[in-house]
């Protein structure tokens, strides 16, 4: 028999270029920077979704308790929440009441990122009603942008009840 001529033809390499590991990384980093802001945005309304949970229990619980007992407190533990004044994304104070109004106001420990939120229960009258009979009114306010917050970001109006003011949006009752 006689011995084979065939050449051996060497492998081909094994792996992946230096250009396409840049390539991939490239595209990695273009998709990262795009979905990094939404992420980052999406995370802020989590947090922010906490403040409109506690200043609207605030606000409910004031008109709760203004139907108990005649007038509003600056008092937490009497409103039997059981929700804490301070927490890792807000800080929560009730602000400027009277025996009419009550104002709830958060602060966000991040004023770059987070919004403040601001409540307002009042009491005012139903319409065409004979006699007038006297309810609660609230309103749960935002502001446009992040900010520190501001108990002034809700008016009282007599017999109107409170609206929400200046760079405070109104995110209803």
């Amino acid at each position: 028999m006689k011995p084979s001529l065939r050449k051996s033809t060497p492998n081909p390499p094994e792996g992946f270029t230096l250009i396409e590991l840049l390539v991939v990384i490239v595209i990695v980093g273009v998709l990262s920077a795009i979905a990094l802001p939404s992420f980052l945005n999406q995370a802020n309304k989590a947090k922010e979704t906490e403040s409109k949970q506690y200043i609207g229990s605030l606000n409910r619980a004031h008109q709760a308790y203004f139907l108990e007992q005649n007038t509003f407190t600056n008092d937490f533990s009497l409103l039997g929440l059981g929700i804490k004044t301070q927490t890792t994304n807000y800080t929560y104070a009730i602000q400027d009441n009277t025996s009419t109004a009550a104002t709830n106001v958060s602060y966000p420990q991040n004023t770059l990122s987070l919004r403040a939120h601001v409540g307002g229960v009042s009491v005012g009258s139903t319409t065409g009603v004979v006699g007038g009979e006297l309810t609660t009114l609230a309103v749960l306010c935002q502001s446009q942008k992040p900010q520190a917050g501001d108990a002034s970001g809700v008016t009282f109006a007599p017999e109107a009840g409170p609206s929400c003011t200046g760079s405070f949006e109104n995110l209803g009752n």
